[in-house]
């Protein structure tokens, strides 16, 4: 087995692990019995559990943030509301694809400790800087105030994280491979729908909307 591979294992049991026992409640036996390696392994490639889970988060992360730059660069060729059609279809897609980390993720930054808040300083902002950036560029052209787009980039914030913030509910909705694609298209849709709602609500007297 190639060093690659037996990386992808490990991060695989874990992210099942700390997705059902969470991270304290894990160990690194426990991993590496699911993985069925030596913890010594485990070891060589991480050191040690919170190395794992640093390594997991920056791989999660990374990958998170290249699509959302991937997005903005192609921001130019499309009207703001376009992109952030396609942001959040992109966002919602890369959550779901990921899903168990994802749960993972968002219950971890509820808390606070220096591993949640060396990742807000770093991949958390770079999310903000571009994500509110484009709910911000296509919401101006409706006027609207500095404080009220705030007010409505929670909402939006809130509508992103939710599915991965109740689980349980999750699964009445989500138990195959079809569901998944499914709710992918659907919730992403409804999202979309929320910001067509604003867009329609806000919109200035005699000031023609565009369609998305």
């Amino acid at each position: 087995m190639t060093s690659s591979n037996t990386k992808q294992k490990v991060m695989d049991a874990a992210c099942s692990l700390f997705y059902t026992k969470g991270y304290n409640g894990t160990s690194v036996r426990d991993i590496a019995a699911k993985a069925k390696v030596n913890v010594s392994l485990i070891s060589y490639h991480f050191k040690n559990k919170q190395g794992l889970l640093e390594y997991m988060m920056v791989h999660y992360f990374e990958s998170y943030i290249e699509l959302l730059d991937t997005v903005q660069l192609e921001e130019a060729e499309h009207s703001p509301r376009e992109s952030l059609r396609r942001m959040i279809e992109v966002i919602i897609h890369y959550k779901q694809t990921n899903y168990q980390f994802t749960c993972f993720i968002h219950r971890e930054l509820t808390l606070d400790n220096v591993l949640v808040r060396e990742m807000m300083v770093t991949y958390l902002a770079k999310e903000k800087y571009l994500l509110f950036g484009m709910f911000k560029r296509s919401l101006q052209t409706l006027g609207l105030k500095n404080l009220q787009i705030n007010y409505y980039y929670i909402q939006f914030k809130g509508m992103l994280m939710t599915p991965f913030l109740m689980p349980y509910e999750m699964r009445e909705h989500v138990s195959f491979d079809q569901s998944h694609d499914y709710f992918m298209k659907q919730y992403s849709l409804t999202i979309i729908n929320w910001l067509e709602y604003i867009y329609h609500t806000n919109q200035k007297p005699g000031f023609k909307q565009s369609i998305m």
